[in-house]
């Protein structure tokens, strides 16, 4: 089985121009929201979107229509759609992909998903770092206006719709819809306490749909094939295609867009080329670095959120899956993984911003040769108070879900590693009473963002 191209289609086809207006109007751009223009909201959000039982793509998976019907038919209130382009997480690079490739497809999308929600105003939050992306963000905003699919009556429907393009300042947390909102106010990114929720209160404190990048650009192919053909592809309710950023110690690491229902050891093996080096697979992690992780013998997992979710306890979050070979220490990997969480936190809530800090410590201990046998009792006691009985990553003390994500690498450690580590720091010629080596100075969490800072 190989790839299925349908957002990522015309910047593989056309790789030289795939990002400017002309080559997307000769390859059929925005002809789908012409025939959106002509369709009732709800019925764009019904018969095609809830049709196609299209899922967030940003690591959440939840259904895109009914996100949509969360803000009812009163519109007198004034409403928002936000686009959120940050990807923050590690190692997922697929929404970077398609801004620098298609954001043209990005636009369509956007105008489409406000039309179903009737907002006159949109924002596309982009991680500052995407410098390239922004500025060809910029560009298809100004060309969209220029061609009357942005702006006051566009096309003639009575629609209007502004899109703003903001870009952020490097903060993880933005990542969060609602730390999102924040940011986009001018205030710090942190996450707010849910209820209410974005849909009934969000950006200023108006009805607000947060919608991931590659969520939006799938919107122009299921205006133009229609909801039910999307809804054919895929398995169960994951329905359609996805793109995996396939990282680490593969042959051919990059961005695949592959039908849901595809093996992990199809993608892994097939695909991105098997194990560079000819080397064994050790462990992977199936959906970005927040996510709990998957041995060899998950291999014939589909990729399918549920079924990973409730069947293997973990996700296929942002779709990054991190490939790692026998040569690889998973001491080393959750210690760093930790360690960037921590850097990460915002802070609020307390039992993620001194919990990360304790458990980064304990980890770069472990991991350089100063361990104890109890040591991992000691990261599970910590743990538990981050995500009580450990059933990450979907119960939590904490406002948002970084801190689940700090508890993954631990738990995973515990299902799959505990008696290599045990065994490890078992060993006589490790002595407790040896000094561990020196922690690296600086802050583990920063003390303060500057005003509006997010990506």
């Amino acid at each position: 089985m190989g790839e299925t191209r349908i957002v990522t289609k015309r910047l593989r086809d056309h790789p030289d121009d795939s990002w400017t207006l002309e080559r997307y109007l000769a390859t059929g751009g925005y002809q789908s929201l012409s025939k959106a223009l002509q369709m009732a909201p709800a019925e764009i959000r019904e018969e095609q979107v809830k049709a196609s039982g299209l899922r967030g793509r940003g690591g959440a998976g939840f259904p895109a229509a009914t996100k949509w019907s969360f803000l009812g038919d009163d519109v007198d209130q004034p409403r928002y759609l936000a686009c959120n382009a940050d990807e923050g997480e590690p190692s997922t690079f697929k929404d970077h992909m398609l801004i620098e490739g298609d954001p043209h497809q990005l636009v369509e999308g956007i105008v489409i998903a406000a039309r179903s929600i009737q907002t006159r105003n949109a924002f596309i939050y982009i991680r500052g770092e995407f410098a390239l992306g922004a500025d060809r963000l910029d560009q298809a905003v100004r060309e969209a206006y220029e061609q009357g699919w942005l702006g006051t009556n566009i096309k003639g429907s009575g629609m209007d719709l502004d899109v703003v393009v903001h870009r952020g300042a490097g903060a993880y947390i933005a990542g969060d819809e609602t730390g999102l909102l924040s940011s986009l106010e001018g205030e710090r990114a942190m996450p707010r306490v849910k209820p209410p929720f974005p849909a009934a209160e969000g950006l200023y404190a108006c009805p607000t749909v947060v919608n991931n990048v590659e969520t939006l650009s799938t919107l122009p192919a299921i205006i133009d094939k229609g909801g039910e053909w999307y809804g054919s592809l895929g398995v169960g309710k994951s329905t359609g295609t996805r793109v995996f950023s396939v990282s680490g110690h593969v042959e051919r690491p990059g961005n695949y867009e592959v039908e849901l229902g595809m093996t992990f050891r199809e993608l892994i093996y097939d695909l991105a080329g098997g194990i560079s080096g000819g080397r064994d697979l050790k462990f992977f992690i199936p959906g970005g670095a927040s996510s709990p992780w998957l041995m060899p013998s998950h291999l014939d997992v589909p990729l399918d959120m549920d079924v990973v979710q409730n069947d293997y306890k973990s996700m296929l979050g942002s779709g990054a899956i991190m490939v790692y070979d026998e040569t690889v220490d998973p001491l080393l990997v959750a210690w760093r993984l930790v360690k960037f969480f921590a850097h990460e936190s915002c802070g609020k809530c307390t039992p993620c911003r001194e919990g990360s800090g304790w458990l980064e410590k304990i980890l770069y201990r472990m991991s350089h040769g100063q361990g104890r046998a109890e040591d991992m009792d000691l990261l599970l006691d910590v743990s538990d108070n981050i995500v009580p009985g450990l059933n990450a990553p979907f119960a939590q003390t904490t406002i948002c879900a970084l801190g689940p994500s700090i508890v993954s690498p631990i738990v995973s450690l515990e299902r799959f590693f505990r008696d290599e580590i045990v065994e490890r720091f078992g060993r006589p010629e490790v002595r407790a009473g040896e000094e561990p080596p020196a922690v690296p100075s600086g802050p583990t969490v920063p003390v303060s963002f500057p005003a509006g800072a997010g990506s």
